[in-house]
Formats: C-alpha cells, structure tokens, sequence
C-alpha cells in the first residue's frame, strides 16, 4: 500500500464537529463526487405512523428508539467515509454528502447511492419506479448493514418488486471479482460488526452479529450490458466500521483501517469507472 492509501491516523472522529473539513475547487465541478443516503420508508417507520409511539422492537428483532432504518449511523459514517475517500484517493469528493428520496428528480445526477438497513424496507410504488429508472439508466446502488435470513428475504422481497424478471438475480461475487481489488487488495470478504459485537467477540474472533449470519455474501445485479449496477453487502456493516472508528483504537485498526474503508473505497472507485 502506498503512502497515499495508507489509514494511519486514529483520530477520534465521531462527527463534523471532529471531521476535517475541506475546499473543493471550483474547476472540477460534476467531476465532483458525493455519498448519496437514500432516505425510505421502512416497516420500523409504517409502525410508528400508526401512532405506536417511537421506539420498540422492528419485525426481525433489533431494537430502535427514534430512528427509521436508513438514517442509521447518520451522519458520522457518511461524513468519515467521505473524508478518507479525499484522503486515500484523487478523487475530488464533497465534503457534505446529501441525503435523498428515491423520488426526488435530483437523484439522476448523482452516479452512486447507498442504502442500509434493508431488512425492514418497505417501497413505494413511486419508488419502486424510480429506482428501476436510476439503475438503468446507469445508476449505481451500494446496499449494506443486513443480517440474517429473514433481512434477505425482506429485501429480496422489495427488490423483485423492482426487477421482477428472472434475468436480474443477485449473484454472489468470488473473492477474485475486481472490486475486491480495485484500490485496496482484499484477501477475503470483510465482515465488519458493529463495536460492541467487536468487543465481546475479541477473543473468540467472532464477527458476526447473529448465528443465521455467519457467513459474508457480497452480491451483485448486473443490467442487460452486464454493467454491476448493484453491490449488496450482506451479514456485514460497513456503515458502522466508518462511523465508529473514532471510538477505539483496536477496532478502528482491525475494523475500519482493514476492512470496512477499504472495501467501501473499492465499491466506489469500481462503480464510478465502470
């Protein structure tokens, strides 16, 4: 690894209020790239719109109090990831990011979106539409932060809504795939679980969040050009490997350093040069 895609620094970066903040040049205009949050409604949320109050347990079992799945890890993750992406590569990056409906027309100017949390997804049609439109038309969607069997067959579920034919299918990804080396050389799939897990799980070397999860799948879904036009990151939560990385060093040198910004880094720099 060069001096320019080294992570180094432990920081104890936990928001803006600790993140660096930076200047981007005006020359580079759309060259510029952000991390799109897709804001959605989820089961979490349809529940507490029926006036059940704010807070409880979701259909598979995770605990919320006043978030809605997909603000998870917000800001901190989006504004660390961003950060590092300038850092460790010549992209030109905002510093801000920005978070979007599917609906909102703005999404079509924006090659690369990030959705987390799926297991408790829940479309619209309208987003069902859009969604279907964004990615055809060369669009790129990263899913991340999903465990277990019932948050797959949740998100399958809204997913086939987008694609019901048969030929779009998730496919798993060998380790051999060019994104597990596009930027950093990954010898195997990452699994990165949030820091509590981390903790308990350090001397056993456990890493997964729950037993139907033990395995890592990396999955994609390719357009009719065969173009990836998705990465679905499943048992594993890169989310939590950037927004906690300033909250202990092990984990961040273990987590963060070696596996979730280099893969996240990947996923990027793959989408938006293919």
């Amino acid at each position: 690894m060069n001096e320019r895609r080294r992570i180094s620094d432990f920081r104890g970066i936990d928001t803006r209020r600790g993140v660096p903040d930076w200047e981007v040049e005006e020359e580079f205009g759309a060259d510029v790239f952000t991390f799109v949050r897709i804001r959605f409604t989820s089961w979490r949320e349809s529940f507490n719109r029926r006036g059940r109050g704010r807070g409880g347990r979701s259909a598979w079992g995770r605990s919320y109090i006043g978030h809605f799945g997909w603000d998870t890890d917000y800001p901190d993750s989006d504004l660390n990831f961003s950060f590092r992406l300038q850092q460790l590569t010549s992209m030109e990056v905002d510093p801000d990011g920005l978070v979007l409906d599917l609906t909102d027309p703005r999404l079509f100017d924006y090659p690369f979106i990030y959705l987390l949390e799926p297991g408790d997804l829940v479309f619209s049609e309208d987003e069902v539409v859009a969604l279907r439109k964004y990615l055809l038309n060369g669009g790129f969607l990263m899913v991340d932060d999903f465990w277990g069997e019932a948050e797959w067959a949740n998100f399958y579920k809204e997913i086939k809504r987008v694609f019901p034919e048969p030929e779009f299918e998730p496919e798993e990804l060998d380790i051999s795939h060019e994104i597990f080396q596009a930027v950093f050389v990954l010898k195997e799939k990452p699994q990165i679980c949030s820091i509590n897990e981390a903790l308990s799980g350090r001397s056993t070397g456990r890493t997964w969040e729950r037993e139907d999860a033990r395995e890592v799948h990396f999955k994609a879904m390719y357009d009719d050009k065969e173009r990836m036009m998705m990465i679905i990151c499943h048992n594993t939560d890169l989310g939590d490997g950037w927004e906690r990385e300033g909250e202990n060093e092990w984990y961040f040198h273990e987590f963060s350093e070696k596996k979730a910004y280099p893969m996240g880094i990947n996923i990027v720099f793959y989408a938006m040069t293919h």
